[in-house]
């Protein structure tokens, strides 16, 4: 035919993708840690405390947010491309 178009298929890199939302996760804990350390957005800070096991307002429990938060974000981002992938 002429004219047509082939499709090419598009994926998702899982690596950057994990890394990226780990980065994303991990940054997030860290504003919220330094949110709740300011007396804001205590709501949320105290579900954090509530769903994640080792996130508090101490430095230590900041840090340990953020590296709990960083491997969700790892192992999410990596699901998540690679159900897309599978299904593209």
């Amino acid at each position: 035919m002429k004219g047509c178009k082939k499709m090419v298929k598009q994926e998702l890199n899982a690596k950057a993708l994990a890394y990226t939302l780990a980065i994303l996760f991990a940054s997030c804990m860290l504003l919220l840690g330094i949110l709740g350390n300011l007396g804001i957005y205590m709501g949320m800070v105290e579900a954090m405390q509530n769903m994640h096991l080792f996130f508090n307002l101490s430095v230590v429990g900041i840090i340990g947010g953020m590296i709990e938060a960083g491997v969700w974000g790892l192992v999410t981002g990596w699901l998540v491309a690679w159900v897309y992938n599978k299904f593209v």
